[in-house]
């Protein structure tokens, strides 16, 4: 079987084809009028240019619109199975990949946040042992995403959990809530908590509240 070409060997190979290029170019150029020259200088250049940038600026708005559009056509599909799913497992799987596809807002989710924020404290408070501290920990992030205040409370509570993943997890779903009332158990997590992404997340969060 053939060896795949290594990124070591592919630059100096793209670096020779870009002299090459230039050589060329520049022996194109030699042999142009002044015209032609004059011409490519003073029209051809600057229509090149704005029709690059023209495309650009259609382009943009383009692609943002198309990644909503799927954005909000799997959000369809993931509330369609949330809502046909029984085991809890597997809704909270859902919860989370809702709420990723949705990139942390609860745009479009409003109908279904009363059971998302159920699911998620209970899996927080029931999901008990080290070995799903990540379970904890991501329900603790999630939880912050859906905008209810009444949540601030147990994220709070989970600041005192006893592995650091999920402070830090709780860290970061209360800076999504902008939970100001908890700013003094925030600066003593910065300060205190021996662990350095716990301090990170809490210093985030903290800097949340005040943009």
């Amino acid at each position: 079987m053939a060896k795949q070409p290594q990124q070591g060997q592919i630059i100096p190979v793209l670096f020779v084809a870009l002299i090459i290029l230039i050589i060329v170019v520049m022996w194109i150029w030699k042999r142009l009028s002044a015209e032609s020259q004059d011409y490519i200088v003073d029209q051809a250049v600057p229509m090149t240019i704005i029709g690059l940038i023209s495309t650009l600026l259609l382009f943009i708005p383009i692609r943002m619109l198309r990644r909503r559009q799927l954005r909000s056509r799997e959000r369809t599909r993931l509330l369609a199975l949330f809502h046909r799913e029984t085991s809890q497992e597997k809704r909270l799987d859902l919860v989370f990949a809702l709420l990723e596809n949705n990139e942390y807002h609860i745009n479009g989710l409003e109908s279904v946040a009363p059971a998302l924020k159920e699911l998620l404290a209970t899996t927080l408070q029931r999901a008990l042992g080290d070995k799903q501290h990540r379970i904890r920990g991501m329900a603790a992030s999630h939880l912050g995403a859906l905008q209810d205040l009444s949540a601030v409370p147990l994220l709070v509570k989970t600041l005192d959990d006893d592995h650091a993943y999920v402070r830090a997890c709780a860290a970061l779903g209360l800076g999504r809530l902008r939970a100001t009332e908890a700013r003094e158990r925030l600066k003593a997590a910065m300060e205190h908590d021996w662990d350095q992404t716990v301090r990170s997340r809490a210093r985030e969060a903290l800097e949340r509240m005040r943009s």
